[in-house]
């Protein structure tokens, strides 16, 4: 929220001022905006023309508007019309791993297929300013944060055509918590996006978090302890990634890359899992013989448990 949004919308420093309309007027172009610096960078990672991307997924929970922004952002790209699109919108936190597992369905169902998957987030929609019943949230308001990610996942790889991947998604599993759906509850308004986070959320994933690891490690008959595995986890708040660590009895040092990106940006909602995944990869190419297992985990709105087992390639 900065002093040029304020001094333009004035309006969205008032409380119980009917605001959505200006939120999204400023949210919709952002997220294509942020999506798309997002994806050129990671198609000039992958060396191959924009042409080649046969899938898109695109995941946000920031923007509301028909045509969605899959199509705005295939048509800035320069994709293909013909391009098949998916639109994964208002998951939350775990959006990004449920791309993850969307687009490795599409890539090991359409032989030679290449997805670009893209996520965008701002913080706009669930801005809320200071009021005096209510003193204004500042631990909400450094918690979370604006970014986008973006990814190519294809199966098959050719060297030939410069693709070198550094990551392979082996199995991916869903599972959501009977009785939480108000755990974790959003809903839409006038002014915006109001979210409320249950006080035990922390406690519901802690309890159910184990059993979910093991039933993803045991899908490709992995028994590794999990001190032996590596860790990409959707860094929620300090809370969730504490409880995670002393439950499964984690070293302090397995957790470190989720915890670099809850520094460094913050939770940016679907985004966040890749910048742990770019943290995992660069600190993966620094080791010698280090994991080649690991997990990626995200939690949201459900309560939602989305996972992947990866496999090192570095």
């Amino acid at each position: 929220m900065s002093r040029e949004i304020l001094d333009k919308y004035p309006e969205l420093a008032r409380e119980g001022s009917p605001t959505l309309n200006q939120r999204l007027e400023i949210a919709n172009p952002a997220v294509t905006e942020m999506a798309l610096q997002a994806s050129l960078s990671c198609i000039k990672q992958w060396g191959r023309p924009p042409g080649h991307i046969t899938h898109l997924v695109y995941v946000s929970s920031s923007e509301l508007r028909l045509p969605g922004g899959d199509l705005h952002l295939a048509t800035r790209l320069g994709l293909r019309n013909d391009v098949g699109r998916v639109m994964l919108y208002f998951l939350g936190c775990y959006g990004g791993v449920t791309g993850l597992r969307v687009a490795k369905d599409i890539a090991e169902n359409n032989p030679g297929s290449r997805v670009l998957l893209t996520t965008s987030e701002t913080t706009i929609l669930g801005f809320r300013p200071p009021n005096k019943a209510r003193p204004y949230d500042l631990v909400g308001a450094a918690l979370f944060g604006d970014g986008a990610a973006a990814a190519i996942i294809g199966a098959d790889p050719l060297p030939s055509h410069g693709e070198s991947p550094f990551m392979e998604l082996s199995h991916a599993a869903q599972r959501f918590l009977p009785g939480t759906h108000d755990v974790i509850d959003g809903r839409l308004s006038d002014e915006g996006i109001y979210f409320k986070l249950g006080r035990d959320l922390p406690q519901k994933i802690e309890a159910n978090i184990e059993e979910f690891c093991k039933g993803l490690m045991a899908m490709a008959g992995l028994s590794e302890g999990f001190n032996d595995v590596f860790w990409a986890v959707h860094p929620g708040g300090p809370a969730i990634m504490n409880k995670l660590e002393n439950t499964l009895k984690l070293r302090s040092d397995k957790l470190e890359c989720s915890r670099k990106a809850l520094m460094d940006y913050g939770n940016v909602s679907s985004n966040t899992i890749f910048y742990v995944i770019e943290n995992m990869r660069d600190e993966l190419m620094k080791r010698e013989g280090g994991e080649e297992w690991g997990l990626a985990l995200a939690f949201g709105p459900g309560i939602t448990f989305e996972g992947i087992l990866m496999r090192s390639l570095s």
